[in-house]
Order: structure tokens, then sequence, then C-alpha cells
């Protein structure tokens, strides 16, 4: 059984009480505020001034984890997103079976409040990324499916009969993406403008990244309905970006700035400053290459260093999750002073596929052991909370 942890329930309580203290980075955390050599280990902020280069705007001092992270639920199914309900609640999609659970950090376990129709779980294919709009009687949940067919997104109605949930009938929002066994892409959220945002990779045809005829290899950018906005870069369609491989994580900065993270092939994994009708260079180019012609991401990693998915903005501070790197990356981005990235928990809870702020003052971290790929953990898959302190 699907089990919230007491544990998280003290960890939570305590946020009052232990605000302030900011621990260092765990013993044999490695840490980069500078370029690397070409070759080593360790992330590699972008050239100073370079187009992927630029400052996320108003910070405060940033946060960092302070303790040590608690369950909040175990025993989840492959799960891939999370989309916070409310202050203490948030749903889950699972990737293989398609349903989607509500965890509460008030309860004692998790419900199934309903499946998404038409998903195929196919390698990486499934239930991918949530994202919920409106409010009341009007809220729905929007879901990034793979099908038998293609990759969609949808919407149901969420309705709310007391706070029991339940979904209901899907309507098709975009559908006809291409599919694959990998290189889905898959991240949806909707933007400080209002917009539906959504990550598609390139279905393992790297041309389509080029191609601005096809929706694959981008980041795109929709009305809620699924057409395109007015003010979109390149008339009449969704294509935001182009010259993606993989792009799974989405955040916004304190100044609306949008940023992303994305797998790379064998080389460079990279975070990305999306700045609308740029290229990002895929398959041209992998990690900072100096071309005129591509925007350089503003830090990279080496591929076992990160796989990089979910993305997370908390006051000043980015957080990365990373799957086959297994480790949470905490990454400030500040005006002439460089990028930095720090690496917590590595190898502790294995692959990481998500992060969102929790309630609280803390974040949750959703771990994706369970997927194929993984050594699953006795209660895996689980979320962790942790408590966020300021760090100046």
């Amino acid at each position: 059984m699907r089990r919230l942890s007491a544990a998280a329930a003290v960890a939570l309580a305590s946020v009052a009480l232990l605000a302030g203290c900011v621990p260092s980075a765990p013993a044999g955390t490695p840490r980069a505020s500078a370029p690397a050599a070409s070759g080593s280990p360790g992330p590699h902020p972008s050239a100073s001034g370079s187009p992927g280069s630029g400052s996320p705007g108003r910070t405060s001092g940033g946060v960092a984890p302070a303790g040590t992270p608690a369950d909040v639920v175990t025993g989840l199914d492959s799960p891939w997103s999370m989309a916070r309900l409310d202050d203490t609640r948030v749903l889950v999609s699972e990737r293989d079976t398609g349903d989607v659970v509500l965890v509460s950090s008030r309860a004692t376990t998790v419900r199934r409040i309903g499946t998404v129709p038409g998903v195929v779980h196919t390698g990486e294919g499934g239930l991918l990324g949530l994202a919920l709009h409106g409010s009341g009687a009007g809220r729905e949940l929007y879901a990034y499916e793979t099908t038998r067919d293609d990759n969609r997104i949808v919407r149901m109605p969420l309705h709310d009969d007391g706070g029991d949930l339940s979904l209901g009938p899907a309507s098709v929002v975009l559908d006809g993406l291409a599919r694959a066994s990998y290189h889905n892409g898959g991240r949806i959220a909707f933007g400080p403008d209002g917009m539906l945002y959504a990550t598609v990779g390139d279905a393992g045809v790297t041309s389509r990244a080029q191609d601005r005829g096809s929706l694959n290899g981008k980041v795109l950018r929709m009305t809620p309905a699924g057409d395109a906005p007015a003010d979109n870069p390149f008339p009449g369609s969704l294509v935001y970006t182009l010259g993606h491989r993989n792009p799974q994580g989405l955040a916004w900065d304190a100044n609306g700035q949008l940023w992303a993270s994305e797998f790379g092939q064998d080389t460079w994994d990279e975070l990305n400053r999306i700045v609308a009708g740029s290229n990002y260079g895929w398959p041209v180019v992998e990690g900072v290459a100096h071309d005129a012609r591509f925007v350089d991401p503003t830090l990279q990693w080496s591929t076992d260093e990160a796989s990089p998915s979910g993305l997370a903005y908390v006051d000043g501070t980015f957080f990365l999750a990373a799957l086959r790197g297994e480790r949470l990356w905490s990454i400030r981005v500040r005006g002439g002073r460089g990028p930095t990235a720090t690496a917590l928990y590595a190898s502790r809870y294995g692959r990481l596929r998500d992060v969102a702020p929790g309630p609280g003052g803390t974040l949750w971290i959703l771990t994706d052991n369970t997927d194929g790929r993984g050594s699953p953990h006795a209660g895996d898959d689980r979320i962790l909370s942790v408590r966020l302190a300021p760090t100046g």
C-alpha cells in the first residue's frame, strides 16, 4: 500500500522552529563556480556574455536544503510529474498505468482519482507531465500522454466533491506529435502569461529539431485551447524555440524568464535560458559551441552527472532533478557572477524525476527507480520532503 510517512508531518512541523539554519554541502559534494577544463567532470557554465548567459533577474539571497529529507509517501509506481493543488496536496502521474494519484501531507495513504484514457506505455512513453489550469468548478487537469499513435496533450475537468476528487472526460488540446520509445519530452506547465508550454522531444529523428514545420524537438507555446498565440515568434505556429533533443524541465524565475533542462546525447546535458524564436542547436551542436547561429546553454553537465528531468525555481534558486546522475542539483544564476551548481544527495535516493515547492517552506523530490532503469529501494518510488532555509 502507498502510504504517507509520519516522519513527513514531523519534518513539516519543525520548519518554523528550525528556519535559519543552513548546512554546508554534504561531504564529497562537487561544486562548480567557474568553467572547468574541457572534458573534465562537473557542470560547465557558458562563457561570460555568450547567448545562453543572463541573469534570472530579481532574486532573494537563495535557499538550500537543510536537514535530512523525509518520506512523504512511498509505493508509487513509475511516477513522472507532480502538479500542486494547494498548500498540502499534489497530483502525481504514474507513467506506466496512466493513473493520476492524489498525495496529501495530511493523509496516511494516497488515492487514485482517475486514469487518463488512451495511455500506451512503451519505453519512456506513457503518462508524463501534468499541469493544472483554472479554479473552482472550472478547474482542469492537463496531461501529456503517449498513445498508440502519437504523443498528445489532453485536458479533463477536475471534479471536487468536498475534497473527493475525480476526473471528467478527456478532450484533446493537441495531438499528432510524433512518438517513440525514447525522446518524447513531456513536461507541460502554464506560464505567468497564462499560456501553456510543452517540451517535445525529437522522438528519435534528429532532423525534426531543426525543421520548423515539425512540432518535435521544440518547446511549444499555446493557448489553453491549443491554439497558436498571436505573439508567438513564428506566425500561426506553436513553435516557441527549436533545436532541442529531449527537454524535460520547465521553470520560470522571479522575473518571468523561462528556463528548461534538456537531455544531451553522449556528451552534454543542458540548462537553457529560453528566448522566443531561438535555436538551441541540436543536432548540429551539443552543449556549448560558441556558434553564432545557436544559443549556448547557461550550464552543461556530462551525461552521467545529470540526465536532467524536472526543474523548479524557489526563492532565487533552481533545483534540478537528475535521473542517471542520481542527484539533486542546486543552481544559482546571477548576473555578473556566473552560474554555480552544487550536487546534493548523490546516489542516496537513486533516480530523481521531478522536484516542486512543498508546503511550509519545503521542497518535494520525486524519485523514479521503478521505471525499469533504476534499482528500487524498499518503499520505492517515493516523494521526499526537505526543509529549505535561506543562504544569504
